[in-house]
């Protein structure tokens, strides 16, 4: 079973012994734009603009060219954003995914056929769901019943 895992340098105990792959030049600048938008500062910087704007309605008599500043810059900001809460989405899930999975691999009694469960078909991921499920409801009627609700029962 370790053999498939030699590629990734995992020994017996689990450790990853080679160094992580350098980022893309789009995940470096998309991590960094999640940190520092993700800031109180940033925020307190986005809501002064929009207070300035609001007070400056008057002095520009609330124009179309007044109301079209603001209308093109939060629609550019939230087109990128859109981008960039998705890249940082999809890359903390994937993680989450790898963890669950090495967690998985590695607990003596596990199921490994619950591996990648995110790649399944709907139908298939449903099929896994009600298994888990009916497990649930027999452990509740068991603690019911006054008897335990721990142990591994077979899925």
């Amino acid at each position: 079973m370790l053999g498939q895992f030699s590629r990734l340098n995992v020994d017996s105990s689990g450790y990853h012994g080679g160094s992580m792959k350098r980022s893309s030049w789009y995940t470096s600048f998309a991590k960094a734009a999640s940190r520092f938008s993700g800031r109180p500062a940033v925020f307190a910087v986005a809501a002064s603009l929009i207070i300035v704007w609001l007070v400056s309605g008057p002095i520009f008599a609330y124009s179309n060219t007044w109301q079209l500043i603001i209308n093109t810059g939060t629609t550019i900001i939230t087109f990128l954003m859109v981008f960039l809460i998705q890249n940082s989405q999809n890359r903390d899930t994937a993680a989450l995914q790898v963890k669950l999975d090495e967690l998985i691999r590695a607990t003596e009694g596990a199921h490994n056929e619950l591996l990648d469960l995110e790649e399944l078909e709907e139908k298939s991921l449903d099929e896994f769901r009600e298994k888990y499920q009916a497990l649930a409801a027999e452990a509740r009627s068991e603690r019911r019943r006054g008897q335990p609700d721990t142990g591994t029962p077979d899925a």
